[in-house]
């Protein structure tokens, strides 16, 4: 979410998503890519989308030991939680939220990607989810702008040179900075260490 987005209030008026009833019913990766697709034309929306939901998967399963469910429902989190902005940016995230409900899905999922801008929806980050969701949108979307510009792409990639360019304001100036790092100050994980699990296995993430 750039600071420009953040001028128009898409506030959610709550902070519950979903019936406990539904807690592990969620799409499938397929399902939820298939979805992506349909809903979003812009290929770079969806590279991001993909790329935030394989560093979430990343995360869940090499940090947390998250079995292959859980790991999936976060990778689902990330891949869907831009799902409306490419249609319907008036509506972000409420359309997706609204469907997701409609077809019953796993609230702790729903409250991930209502909380993934907490000064953009209002929605306070609560789980390990909700604030890993967060953490990773802004800065997987500026990592890879630093790739693009870089004749190496990620090869190479240091945290410091990450870091230099994060205080440039000009450079990928619709990133916002203030999220980065009240999403980094959030959590026990540095933003060294957030920077560096992005440039590590942001690179393997693609389309497919």
């Amino acid at each position: 979410m750039s600071s420009e987005q953040h001028t128009i209030s898409h506030e959610l008026g709550r902070q519950e998503f979903g019936s406990p009833e539904y807690t592990g019913v969620f799409p499938s990766r397929e399902d939820a890519i298939a979805l992506m697709k349909d809903w979003v034309e812009n290929p770079r929306l969806q590279l991001h989308m993909m790329q935030v939901g394989g560093v979430l998967k990343a995360w869940a399963e090499e940090k947390l030991s998250l079995d292959a469910s859980a790991a999936e429902k976060w990778e689902v989190a990330g891949i869907l939680h831009d799902a409306d902005w490419d249609k319907w940016p008036d509506e972000h995230c409420r359309k997706i939220i609204e469907h997701l409900e409609s077809q019953g899905c796993d609230p702790e999922l729903l409250h991930a990607i209502a909380s993934h801008s907490p000064s953009f929806f209002a929605v306070t980050p609560v789980s390990t989810l909700d604030h890993m969701l967060y953490a990773f949108d802004e800065l997987s979307g500026f990592i890879h702008a630093v790739s693009l510009v870089r004749p190496g792409g990620y090869e190479g990639m240091k945290v410091k040179s990450v870091k230099k360019k994060l205080k440039e304001k000009s450079f990928a100036a619709q990133v916002n900075r203030d999220d980065i790092h009240d999403a980094a100050s959030r959590i026990e994980t540095g933003l060294d260490e957030l920077i560096q699990f992005i440039s590590n296995h942001q690179p393997k993430i693609s389309l497919e």
